[in-house]
């Protein structure tokens, strides 16, 4: 891969993670339970879990589209900007409309653009912080099934092999 225009170092994805673990959400032993519900890392966890839901896969995919918006956007669901109306997951929504390069993290964001390739370097960014939001909607029911992220992600991975 010649021309890789996303690039995220593995101490990126660890900084990114940092506390995030399957520990954090059920605890150190496995077999533990708890009459406090699922433990969980504040701004990963999805909402359904603070009104004691079961542990799902859709919860899964809601900490991943967090995930993958941090990443994008190099800020934590906790930073300071965040308040009672505006959530990561709304700051990137917002940014989709406006101007989405205004949002992305440089630092975990290689680009390596041509004239000829600017636009569609724009759109892979735009559909990978898609991804994201589509992953971090509230209601567990609006977000995308974790197959259909794969299928997403490997043909925007396929769009940026062939971008010259």
């Amino acid at each position: 891969m010649n021309n890789r225009f996303l690039r995220v170092s593995y101490n990126q994805l660890l900084k990114a993670t940092n506390g995030f673990s399957e520990t954090n959400l059920i605890g150190k032993d496995t077999n533990q339970s708890s009459s406090t519900g699922v433990k969980g890392t504040i701004g990963y966890a999805p909402p359904e879990y603070g009104l004691g839901s079961d542990m799902t896969s859709s919860g899964d995919v809601y900490s991943f589209g967090i995930l993958l918006l941090e990443v994008m956007t190099g800020k934590k669901p906790t930073d300071n900007i965040f308040n009672d109306n505006l959530s990561l997951h709304k700051f990137a929504s917002m940014a989709l409309s406006e101007n989405i390069l205004d949002v992305i993290d440089v630092d975990a964001i290689a680009m390596h653009t041509t004239e000829s390739n600017t636009n569609q370097m724009e759109e892979c960014l735009a559909s990978v912080v898609k991804i994201g939001v589509s992953c971090s909607m509230e209601s567990p029911t609006l977000r995308m099934n974790i197959n259909d992220v794969v299928h997403a992600l490997l043909q925007i991975s396929d769009t940026l092999q062939n971008t010259s």
